[in-house]
């Protein structure tokens, strides 16, 4: 029995999409990768939202059975609305994943977690054998850290110490990100906090650096990962 539910059918995007015309037609790019069969890892982000719009087209009108892996609540809850059966890495790694950035530089590397999903996000690149980064020309820079900070997920417990050992690493400005939505700070998908980092230098070590700090979870620094960049 189906709940029928008017929250989901009432779902839509919480932002205006920019540059909607240009991501409109990489969402319709990637949905043309779609075949029978899929498994698919499905990131976050209004690049990705319209992506995920124009494959459930394609599934209805060529009766395609796929099934997808979701990065954060808001997708899932999309996929549910638009039809598209959700199952978990304990089930299934995907064959392809497709997700947005908030910067790319020429090597490739990639700052995400603006919408504060990072670690199932990176979980899921290193899952998946082949991933597309959906970008439109904004997010295209020649050094990373030039518009964003990078965000870095956080043990609520361990937010001054991670802080102490960040500012070891060239740390030159840190802030707790505040919601806009609620009072207080944001809350990640898994129950953390999110501090807003920016450096000196990012160097091809730096994720690393700051991954070994006790009490984070995940950074939204992406070295050195296996991604094929599609532009708007």
């Amino acid at each position: 029995m189906n709940w029928d539910s008017d929250i989901i059918k009432n779902l839509a995007w919480s932002d205006t999409i920019i540059n909607r015309e240009g991501k409109q037609k990489v969402a319709d790019e990637i949905a043309k990768k779609v075949k029978e069969g899929d498994v698919i890892g499905i990131g976050s982000g209004s690049t990705s939202y319209l992506a995920l719009l124009a494959i459930a087209k394609k599934v209805e009108q060529e009766r395609l059975n796929i099934k997808a892996i979701p990065t954060s609540i808001e997708i899932a809850l999309a996929c549910s609305e638009l039809g598209i059966p959700l199952i978990t890495l304990y089930e299934h790694r995907p064959d392809w994943l497709f997700d947005g950035a908030d910067e790319v530089d020429p090597n490739h590397s990639l700052i995400k977690g603006r919408g504060g999903a990072m670690f199932k996000e990176k979980l899921m690149i290193r899952s998946s054998p082949v991933n597309y980064i959906l970008v439109d020309e904004t997010k295209q820079v020649k050094k990373l850290g030039s518009n964003f900070p990078i965000p870095i997920e956080v043990f609520p417990q361990a937010l001054l110490a991670v802080e102490f050992q960040l500012n070891k690493l060239g740390l030159t400005e840190l802030s707790l990100r505040l919601a806009k939505g609620k009072d207080g700070p944001v809350i990640t998908e898994n129950g953390n906090l999110i501090l807003d980092a920016r450096f000196e230098e990012i160097d091809n070590e730096l994720e690393k650096k700051i991954k070994a700090i006790t009490g984070v979870i995940e950074s939204g620094l992406f070295i050195g990962h296996n991604v094929e960049i599609i532009v708007a």
